[in-house]
């Protein structure tokens, strides 16, 4: 059966471990302004990117080198007519090996293309996962929002649509 939640994998040679650890490093790959922990089966951690968006989620499941399942408690779009529109959702980690590789599908269960932030949060999603957690699973090195740095394309997007 199809599905139209948001979905993108990647297939690394690093071991299901490796990708487990670096998934549960946040600010390795998404953002360096992640308030709490995001390890942990309860842990509760805070993403803000400037007065753009913010999210709490939560870490309900978590299986060890195989699934991390993240829910999105509250949620905030500074661009979207319906501020909360992730709020409820889940984003799921599945870690698989394959063939003598890693595979980590990363699903954004409930992220249609019915929202209003689908494309945005598309593009956004696709380059962290594609880009920032694929270098951090194999060079050590993600790609994350930091403070200070210049902006990617999506986070120029993101501003520039929240402004309109």
């Amino acid at each position: 059966m199809a599905t139209s939640d948001f979905t993108t994998s990647i297939l690394v040679d690093q071991t299901a471990e490796e990708a487990f650890n670096a998934v549960n490093n946040v600010r390795g790959w998404w953002s360096e302004e992640i308030e709490g922990s995001t390890d942990k089966l309860g842990d509760v951690f805070k993403y803000h990117y400037e007065d753009v968006h913010r999210c709490q989620m939560k870490l309900v499941e978590v299986i060890p080198n195989k699934k991390v399942v993240w829910l999105v408690l509250e949620n905030y779009f500074k661009f979207t007519i319906d501020e909360t529109e992730w709020t409820g959702t889940k984003a799921i980690f599945d870690i698989t090996e394959k063939d003598g590789k890693t595979e980590v599908k990363m699903t954004h269960l409930g992220l249609v293309p019915e929202y209003e932030c689908y494309d945005i949060c598309r593009e956004g999603w696709s380059n962290y996962i594609q880009n920032s957690l694929r270098n951090l699973i194999t060079t050590g090195k993600g790609k994350p929002n930091a403070t200070g740095k210049p902006q990617t394309e999506t986070e120029k997007k993101l501003t520039s649509s929240a402004d309109s």
